[in-house]
């Protein structure tokens, strides 16, 4: 398939859009040069992926990333905690990383950063990733209430 822009311009496209969403420099240590990519129908990229593996997907609504478990992982050691981490209690990491919802009342450390709808990572206290998802509240709500769906889980990790 054809598309309007390079295979390099690919790459640097999904760099800046990372770049943006989670902080300077850091789409060069999601994706680098290697990385491949399927388009939509209208040429537009969908899927990165790299060694046959999906790092992430454009959202066609936003044109933001959501990403893989692995692209997670990498984005766990690009960045210093608590930067885009949510710590849930240790009595439900199981369940959490199994790819069940993390709720509020579950809550136990999270970014002041995180905004409602931002890709977070869901960790425990010893920073351990366990999924990957989209952030229903901010962070400081996310602490302050006792119910309510704190992130979405869209993927999770085996313990």
């Amino acid at each position: 398939m054809s598309t309007s822009y390079s295979e390099n311009s690919s790459v640097r496209r999904v760099q800046v859009i990372a770049d943006y969403q989670f902080g300077k420099g850091l789409g060069i240590a999601l994706f680098p040069e290697s990385c491949e990519f399927t388009y939509s129908t209208t040429g537009r990229i969908r899927q990165v992926i790299l060694a046959g593996t999906r790092l992430a997907t454009v959202r066609a609504e936003d044109g933001r990333l959501t990403l893989s478990i692995e692209c997670a992982a990498r984005l766990q050691q690009a960045l210093h905690p608590p930067s885009y981490r949510v710590g849930v209690s240790p009595d439900v990491a199981e369940f959490v990383a199994a790819g069940k919802n993390a709720f509020a009342k579950h809550v136990v450390a999270a970014d002041p950063m995180i905004r409602s709808g931002d890709e977070v990572l869901v960790v425990t206290g010893e920073d351990t990733l366990l999924a990957t998802g989209t952030a229903m509240l901010a962070g400081a709500e996310m602490l302050a209430f006792n119910y309510g769906v704190a992130v979405k889980v869209r993927q999770g990790r085996s313990l």
